[in-house]
């Protein structure tokens, strides 16, 4: 609790003791009146005040302006009547303070919630200068620097280890709770917690553009990106409010006028009190208040899980998806090349890759870095002389003075060397060796290994049509979709071709057939990510340009987070409807009774305050993910 509603849980306290002696100490008039004054002054100042402030700033129509012509009013037939009795009128005032309280604490506990989820920020960074280390704001250290993060602390900046090996906790940035191991020449992202080694780490990116710093700027202005139920609320509040304004004026004049017409006494008093406790249900605090609040916790749940929702209106579309495209490379595979096979060597396995990992020793090309990998040895490039790269072809290089060549079908053509072709999809290494044909190794693209489990449960939630659109070769597309269990794929795609492609598939979804969702991860992704109904974008590894253009970032690239993102965004719209419904039920069922004269104030209260405090809770279960 905090100082504020400390201070409004003492006033309430003063107002219900003062309260409860005017009622059972024996006063005379003028000392009831001073002590009911006292009472009501106590816990409905600040009303009245924020009442009169939205007057005098053209905004009357709130529930400080209902709140304090309903009290006022009470008070008011108290007076008129002679009875004195200013029971109800305190009572009112003092329940509604007891209700916001209760709403304070409940809206303050959500956002705390919500802020410890995304509490990523690092104070500080370990800035090496002149071999001693320096604390300073992480905004201050420029790109290429040699920061320090001992154990224990968050990484404050993006960069590659270049001394150390220590286990990294990702759990604030992407939902896994197993710690991931980082070792020199791997990348850390900023957010992270070092846990068990001291690290020396090049930044490779200012605070600003750092993967914390983006993913807190997401957050940050998510709530400007407003959901169609919340611009329908507050469309609705701005009507409804002057709307039971006029009718609770109605109520307190035309009954009375029209008993006077027929010859009956008029009975003021009793249709005022009607109006007055109609004014007081009216109060649309619980749509007002629950309703944002439940896409705030919404889109909080979702980043405990590792998945940034840029705004609640890309939430409410996310919720609606019945299609989903995926981009293949690095989305539905994991981008990185792995030999799969040596071929036609006549046992000689070994020797073709090892002559073809040091023929490429000097190439920086992925397929060259799998040939290395594979090698499992670091190349020893004195054995290695006359490399010669030849452009879309391959390699020709002299490996302990053997003649090698290394490349497509083109480079064995055009050095006259009789090659076998590869019948497997992806990309295929001949080797010759002093020009004699010694095998071919395959190497390909390897799907990630939860693809399958992420598809089925795209299914499950209701996901109608899968999609792949890649740039590879028909039988490689041909071999992935069939692996992975895509409903359909298109192949040889250029960056425009996909754009036409989820065109095409937006009009057949035209007709209120659900929404179209495209995952990618490239540059080359940005154009359809932002032509989808919702551009999903792969945040670990994935380009700056994609994650930019995205509508939701998946922080550690699981396929299987599409199911769960689905899968928050509908209760979260659940939430937001099932509020929706039960605050005009029962609103519109009190204001009913309130007419009729048989809900009094203690109905009114219940209508506005209680509503709103169950309203509340109930949108906090949206931070459960």
């Amino acid at each position: 609790m905090n100082a504020k509603q400390k201070k409004m849980l003492q006033r309430i306290i003063l107002s219900a003791v003062l309260l409860a002696f005017v009622n059972l100490v024996p006063l005379p008039f003028w000392a009831k009146c001073i002590v009911y004054a006292a009472a009501y002054l106590a816990v409905g100042w600040d009303i009245l005040r924020k009442a009169a402030l939205g007057i005098r700033n053209r905004q009357v129509f709130d529930e400080n302006f209902l709140m304090a012509v309903a009290t006022l009013g009470a008070i008011a037939l108290a007076i008129v009547d002679g009875s004195g009795d200013f029971n109800e009128a305190v009572a009112v005032m003092l329940f509604y303070q007891i209700g916001e309280l209760f709403q304070s604490i409940a809206v303050g506990r959500s956002r705390k919630s919500i802020a410890a989820l995304m509490d990523i920020r690092p104070d500080y960074a370990n800035l090496e200068v002149d071999g001693k280390l320096e604390q300073v704001d992480p905004e201050e250290v420029a790109v290429g620097s040699v920061i320090v993060i001992q154990p224990g602390e968050r990484i404050p900046l993006d960069g590659t280890v270049l001394e150390g090996s220590s286990s990294v906790n990702t759990a604030a940035l992407t939902g896994e709770s197993v710690p991931r191991d980082v070792k020199p020449g791997d990348a850390v992202i900023s957010g992270c917690i070092n846990m068990t080694g001291l690290l020396r780490v090049k930044t490779a990116k200012e605070f600003g553009e750092s993967t914390v710093s983006k993913i807190l700027e997401l957050v940050e202005n998510s709530s400007s990106h407003k959901a169609r139920s919340e611009n329908f609320i507050s469309r609705f509040a701005r009507v409804y409010t002057p709307a039971v304004c006029c009718s609770a004026l109605a109520l307190a004049l035309l009954p009375p006028l029209a008993r006077l017409l027929m010859g009956q006494s008029a009975d003021f008093g009793t249709w005022a009190y009607r109006a007055l406790t109609f004014l007081v249900i009216s109060c649309p605090c619980a749509l007002v208040i629950s309703i944002p609040l439940s896409f705030f916790a919404g889109i909080g749940g979702a980043s405990r899980e590792g998945i940034l929702i840029k705004g609640s209106n890309y939430l409410e579309t996310l919720s609606q998806v019945k299609t989903v495209v995926f981009d293949k490379t690095g989305t539905i595979t994991r981008g990185i090349f792995e030999v799969q096979g040596v071929h036609h060597s006549e046992g000689r396995e070994d020797k073709v890759v090892e002559y073809a990992a040091l023929a490429e020793c000097a190439s920086s090309h992925p397929i060259s870095q799998s040939l290395r990998r594979h090698y499992g040895k670091e190349p020893d490039r004195s054995r290695v002389s006359d490399i010669e790269e030849i452009s879309g072809h391959g390699v020709t290089a002299k490996v302990d003075g053997v003649s090698v060549a290394a490349g497509n079908d083109k480079l064995m053509r055009s050095l006259g060397v009789e090659y076998i072709p590869c019948g497997s999809a992806g990309t295929v290494i001949h080797v010759a060796l002093d020009g004699n044909y010694a095998g071919h190794i395959l190497i390909s693209d390897v799907e990630k290994e939860n693809i399958g489990e992420a598809l089925k449960a795209l299914r499950e939630v209701g996901v109608e049509r899968t999609v792949m659109l890649t740039g590879d070769a028909e039988s490689a597309a041909k071999q992935v979709a069939a692996r992975v269990g895509i409903d359909e794929y298109h192949s040889e795609l250029l960056p425009g071709d996909k754009v036409e492609k989820v065109e095409a598939l937006l009009k057949e979804l035209s007709g209120g057939k659900g929404k179209l969702a495209f995952v990618g991860d490239g540059i080359n992704d940005a154009p359809v990510l932002s032509r989808a109904d919702i551009g999903i974008a792969m945040g670990a590894m994935g380009s700056d340009a994609a994650i930019e253009a995205a509508d939701v970032v998946l922080m550690d690239d699981d396929p299987a987070k599409i199911a769960r993102s689905i899968r928050i965004s509908r209760k979260c719209i659940g939430i937001v409807y099932q509020n929706i419904v039960f605050a005009l039920v029962v609103k519109f069922a009190c204001l009913l009774l309130g007419a009729l004269g048989l809900a009094g104030m203690w109905a009114a209260i219940f209508a506005d305050v209680g509503v709103m405090v169950l309203a509340v809770l109930n949108a906090m279960r949206a931070l459960r993910a």
